[in-house]
């Protein structure tokens, strides 16, 4: 969409100067001036489909020709208003406020304008003014770019639930956001810079005293996320791609294929002896890469104490490649997995009890018994390119330690949640139409790196974890399990706990 001819006489952001401007207010609209994309559709259907699944974001998309004719030829409201009945409608608003803490600000950081950013980050005071639900885009402006305050379109609500209609004021257009504005700053207070995209956005930003416009540019790269205030570390939501109207459709279409294809996968899989696994599930449509080597005497047991696989932990099913690249049994150990995905691992499990003594004698019991032991130390997973901080207790317990990478690739479904069901953690990822695996054997760790040559625990596990991270290319944290659940879904992470209060901002 161009830039409005009445709107030639307002400088573009391009023009302005970002020099000097620690003590002034600037307000900005969303959808394509503080971020690239124009619309905000994609960021609905992750709503939808977090709060309801398949059949929620199949009525959106079903109501999403409806929005864009109203949109387009009878008024911007108007469209809006459906987006949230379709999304909202019956909805906890809880779980409409969770989803947009966890799911939504890993779309949003990739989103992110460059020229706007550039004069918005400059300025002291920020202001985000927006016609989407100040419920949606809230926890991720305030808690990831420092925002200072957000005007957005208020939800009613009944007894908890969302109705799917708006507040009394209307949706945030035209002139409701001037309202909005002079409401906020008060009629005295007149903010410095005001930025906008469309032709409904002039009404509050003639209420400033410079006014740019952002034009609608094909090829605009969004900021880098090393350039924003804080990375994006943990986030929830089962779509892996944001997506767009085209994306949807094809999610809403795949998914019955992907239903079937993953209940054969999983079943298979787990029925499948371990020595063979590796070319069944290649065989599936599951490309795995094996790089390294694992140490001879891992695969060929000399009677001697078991060997630990320190793993960075991608999904729930780590473990089960590593056996399976391994071609022999392996036992892994975990903090909460559900007992429906333990009975289905082809491999043994044990479960550990969060008391340091008896989980050091479970382990040592394991090892001392010659069985090699696959160890995921950081506790939980995380998905961007960071690992989390390392537990010391595989240290304290063994010398016979091999670091093992993981890479996981999916297109379409996340493998793993917070807050959703962890039993169909294994059903998403094998839902992809290729789930990809590699798998990297770094090289055992010799006596002189480990505790039996006096080194602490501690810098073991740090050593380790430094490892994988450069192989992997990842950055290395202290931030731990308690970090990553209580900010996505206000728990400790154990399977069949509720949240006792709100999720927390995360950890930058």
């Amino acid at each position: 969409m161009a830039v409005p001819r009445t709107a030639n006489r307002i400088p573009t952001i391009y023009q302005c100067d970002s020099k000097g401007r620690e003590n002034q207010t600037v307000v900005a609209d969303l959808d394509g001036t503080l971020l690239v994309g124009r619309s905000s559709f994609p960021y609905f259907a992750l709503i939808a489909f977090d709060v309801g699944g398949i059949l929620r974001l199949l009525f959106l998309l079903l109501a999403a020709p409806l929005a864009g004719l109203l949109y387009h030829f009878v008024s911007e409201s108007a469209g809006i208003r459906v987006l949230i009945f379709a999304t909202f409608a019956g909805v906890k608003v809880a779980d409409i406020k969770s989803a947009a803490s966890a799911v939504l600000p890993k779309h949003y950081s990739e989103d992110v304008h460059p020229e706007t950013w550039r004069v918005f980050s400059s300025c002291g005071r920020k202001c985000v003014l927006t016609a989407n639900p100040r419920i949606m885009v809230e926890p991720y402006l305030k808690n990831y770019l420092g925002v200072d305050v957000v005007l957005g379109t208020e939800i009613s609500s009944y007894k908890g639930i969302a109705t799917g209609f708006v507040a009394s004021i209307g949706v945030l257009v035209g002139k409701n956001k001037a309202i909005a504005l002079r409401r906020t700053f008060g009629a005295d207070s007149v903010p410095d810079i005001g930025i906008g995209d469309r032709k409904t956005d002039f009404p509050f930003m003639k209420l400033c005293k410079e006014r740019y416009i952002v034009p609608s540019r094909p090829g605009v790269r969004p900021v880098r996320q090393d350039a924003l205030p804080k990375p994006v570390i943990f986030h929830d939501g089962r779509l892996v791609q944001k997506p767009t109207p085209l994306m949807a459709l094809l999610i809403v279409l795949w998914f019955p294929i992907g239903l079937i294809l993953t209940i054969l996968r999983v079943f298979i899989g787990s029925l499948t002896p371990i020595s063979l696994n590796y070319h069944v599930i290649n065989l599936l449509g599951c490309p795995t890469t094996i790089k390294g080597a694992p140490p001879n005497d891992a695969k060929h047991s000399s009677g001697k104490k078991g060997v630990v696989f320190v793993v960075s932990h991608r999904t729930v099913i780590d473990a089960v490649y590593v056996s399976a690249c391994l071609g022999c049994m392996t036992t892994t150990i975990s903090y909460s997995v559900p007992g429906f995905t333990e009975f289905l691992s082809p491999i043994k499990t044990a479960r550990l009890t969060r008391d340091r003594a008896k989980d050091a004698k479970l382990i040592e019991q394991i090892l001392d018994e010659g069985r090699y032991l696959v160890m995921c130390p950081e506790g939980t997973t995380c998905r961007e390119p960071y690992l989390l901080r390392f537990s010391s207790l595989f240290a304290e317990l063994t010398d016979q330690i091999v670091p093992v990478a993981i890479v996981v690739k999916t297109s379409m479904f996340h493998g793993t949640t917070a807050r959703g069901y962890k039993w169909l953690d294994p059903f998403f990822f094998y839902m992809n139409p290729m789930p990809a695996y590699e798998v990297t054997f770094l090289n055992k760790l010799s006596p002189d790196q480990t505790c039996s040559a006096g080194k602490s625990s501690y810098d073991v596990a740090n050593s380790v974890q430094e490892m994988i991270a450069k192989t992997l290319n990842y950055k290395c944290t202290n931030l731990t399990r308690k970090d990553k659940y209580r900010a996505l879904a206000g728990t400790d992470g154990l399977v069949g706990q509720k949240p006792t209060r709100a999720a927390t901002k995360v950890p930058g």
